[in-house]
């Protein structure tokens, strides 16, 4: 069981991307693939496999550009069909040692939970990743009004290079360029999840049109307070770490359990798997490791709510 789990897990390190670095990397210097964009030292030409540089005007040696988008596009989708499809790899393997079906109906049913999970994972990351445009949006707004600019035009540059206002951009740029209201184009895009430091942009915006004050004070003001709330985040985080980590650990005792019953000889997958006893201490196992799990998680998502 111990060799089998670990060939599963070396599959799946292969299949999500253990290369990637030097597939790149061979990719870029043995297969013949030009290297675009050119900096300052070449001119903003291209190299080639053989070194010589090209100018901007010269055939295209390289892969048509839909290759590398379609390779990319590949691996994600192997990648999250080899993390939805762990348990269900694991509980065929169970099934194999076991000689029953049921490893394989869990496995099958714990596909939508890693689904879910996964989803909620990159979720939470857009939603940082947004949060830290809009930090740096307010920073080169402030940057652009000190330089001398107005506020609408000030803002067209902030919002392109900061890209932090998701689906609503083109809503907002177009206020701004028209002489629109942006404060409210600026509130409906704070709607999207990490974008909620959007609703003080609009309050500053909002208070320097109608009463004349420093938007760009008000703008250094709002990017610290949204700089310490970041942080506040993260140090959170790092804190429920530990806690986080433990409840990993103690749900994975069972597993150790089980191996060291199967290293001794005790055959532990044919008593949970083919007696009475068996299947009422595994339901009721299943049920306890499954509360104990929603239960410190839901101590962690308290904790992290009431910080914020």
């Amino acid at each position: 069981m111990g060799a089998a789990v670990a060939c599963l897990g070396a599959a799946a390190w292969l299949l999500g991307g253990g290369h990637a670095e030097a597939r790149r990397v061979r990719a870029l210097c043995a297969g013949g693939s030009a290297i675009r964009g050119g900096s300052a030292a070449t001119g903003g030409g291209e190299v080639t496999r053989g070194g010589a540089v090209v100018g901007e005007g010269a055939g295209d040696a390289g892969p048509p550009g839909w290759r590398p988008r379609v390779v990319r596009a590949g691996n994600r989708l192997l990648r999250r069909l080899t993390l939805d499809c762990v348990s269900l790899a694991a509980g065929v393997v169970l099934a194999v040692l076991g000689a029953s079906v049921l490893p394989v109906v869990a496995g099958a049913a714990g596909v939508p939970v890693l689904r879910r999970v996964r989803r909620a994972t990159a979720d939470r990351g857009r939603r940082e990743s947004r949060a830290d445009a809009v930090i740096a949006l307010c920073g080169a707004l402030a940057g652009e009004l000190r330089a001398g600019r107005q506020p609408g035009e000030a803002l067209l540059p902030a919002v392109r290079d900061s890209g932090g206002l998701g689906d609503m951009q083109a809503a907002v740029l177009a206020a701004a360029r028209f002489g629109g209201d942006v404060p409210d184009a600026l509130a409906a895009a704070a709607r999207q999840p990490g974008a909620e430091g959007l609703r003080g942009l609009a309050a500053c915006w909002r208070v320097a049109v109608d009463q004349g004050a420093g938007l760009a004070d008000g703008l250094d003001r709002l990017e610290a307070a949204l700089r310490a709330e970041r942080d506040q985040r993260a140090d959170l985080r790092a804190q429920l770490a530990g806690a986080r980590a433990t409840a990993v650990m103690l749900a994975g005792l069972p597993v150790v359990g089980l191996a060291l019953g199967a290293a001794l000889g005790a055959d532990p997958l044919h008593v949970l798997l083919h007696t009475p006893s068996g299947l009422v201490c595994l339901a009721a196992g299943g049920v306890l490791e499954g509360l104990g799990l929603w239960w410190v998680l839901r101590i962690m998502r308290g904790a992290e709510e009431a910080a914020s």
